[in-house]
């Protein structure tokens, strides 16, 4: 948006006034549920920029999936042997979260929220949980890690040019990260189609056919106004390249030709936790933990790759069933409500981390946003213990649930 015309900021600074009233409106309000969020965050977002987060690949089906088979599994409460309160606390990596919640890796952060990354990462230590920084942040790994003393971990791919992969991860050491999540289901770019039906660039640029959608909607233009520089700060060239031609040499970097000889080097320079992200087979599980692995995450990238994968609530149990319990086991994917984190915990999760809801949160109201999605999930999660007679998160396994 740097490249507004004086009109268009004329235009801006006419609607500021009502812009500010409307913040201080989100500052008050309480949301009910994560998909209250996701609603405002609709109203407030240009349809392309909403629809970059929100959508999946091709036909959504696995996206939707998601979230839908979560509702397969019926809770079998037993009421009777409740308490006055809940302790939903859990360690894990050498860290105490004060829930089993944590904000996952999603790029561009910074669109929905002027320097989205660490007003997220600022919501994560204030709720007393982890925060996973994206390779595709619009701050760089320095600049996050000195904004925040909360958990953070970093996540990283595996690169055509592997010496990326690992100058990202001594960076990360560097800088005091607690882990790094290597992600593996990314070797070439998921089909989006809504991000081709609506022409979406990063960072958008006005267009004949996106300018009503932008226009109509000032307070995220104003943000966007004031934070010009929006780019892909953790690549070397970031300063001086375009946005566009950091696109491509991100892209042009995916690597299909990846192995597990790739985890074995990655392992030989980070000394930290490494947690494998993107597993959905229990025979990839197994082999991660040969290779070194210390955790593992069940996800399928949101729905955002491989239209059609199983739903990560589904490929759960066989996973958790071929670790054995000798890493902790973790799961994204179509996580809205705090039943849902009780499922996958029930189903043997050690925590579940989302991407979208923190991203709504953040279109909402910036950092008051994304706390207010994170208590969601807080009160959820103690409600449905309460409701189905347990006192701590380790109580919680399959017993909780309908065979």
């Amino acid at each position: 948006m740097s490249n507004a015309s004086f009109e268009e900021r004329r235009a801006v600074r006419a609607v500021t006034e009502d812009s500010t009233q409307c913040m201080r409106f989100k500052r008050d309000h309480r949301y009910v549920s994560v998909d209250e969020v996701r609603e405002l965050a609709k109203r407030t977002l240009p349809r392309m920029v909403f629809d970059f987060a929100d959508g999946g690949a091709e036909t959504e089906g696995t996206m939707r999936r998601n979230e839908a088979a979560f509702g397969d599994l019926s809770f079998v409460p037993r009421p009777m042997g409740g308490a006055l309160s809940r302790d939903l606390s859990i360690r894990l990596f050498g860290s105490s979260l004060s829930l089993p919640v944590m904000i996952g890796p999603t790029g561009f952060a910074g669109l929905f929220w002027p320097h989205g990354e660490i007003a997220a990462a600022r919501a994560a230590q204030a709720a007393g949980t982890a925060y996973v920084m994206s390779h595709a942040s619009t701050v760089t790994i320095e600049d996050l890690s000195k904004a925040t003393d909360g958990p953070k971990w970093f996540q990283n791919f595996i690169y055509k040019d592997r010496g990326l992969t690992r100058s990202f991860a001594e960076r990360a050491l560097k800088s005091g990260y607690d882990a790094m999540v290597v992600t593996i289901d990314n070797q070439v770019p998921g089909f989006r189609e809504r991000d081709v039906k609506s022409d979406f660039v990063v960072p958008p640029r006005l267009s004949l056919k996106n300018a009503a959608d932008v226009v109509t909607h000032p307070g995220w233009v104003f943000r966007m106004m004031r934070t010009p520089n929006v780019t892909f700060a953790n690549y070397a060239s970031a300063q001086e390249a375009s946005v566009m031609a950091l696109s491509a040499y991100m892209e042009s970097n995916l690597n299909p030709d990846v192995g597990w000889d790739d985890l074995d080097e990655i392992r030989t320079y980070w000394p930290k936790p490494l947690i494998v992200k993107g597993v959905l087979h229990p025979l990839d599980a197994v082999e991660a933990i040969s290779r070194g692995a210390d955790g593992i995450i069940v996800s399928n990238h949101g729905g955002r790759q491989l239209d059609g994968a199983i739903s990560t609530i589904e490929a759960l149990p066989a996973i958790v069933d071929a670790v054995g319990g000798r890493v902790p086991v973790l799961l994204d994917g179509g996580v809205r409500r705090g039943a849902d984190v009780v499922r996958a915990l029930a189903l043997g999760a050690k925590a579940c981390l989302i991407g979208r809801p923190q991203l709504w949160g953040l279109a909402a109201s910036g950092e008051h946003g994304v706390r207010q999605v994170l208590e969601i999930y807080r009160s959820e999660i103690d409600r449905v213990l309460a409701l189905c007679g347990l006192t701590k998160i380790e109580q919680v396994d399959r017993s909780c649930l309908k065979p």
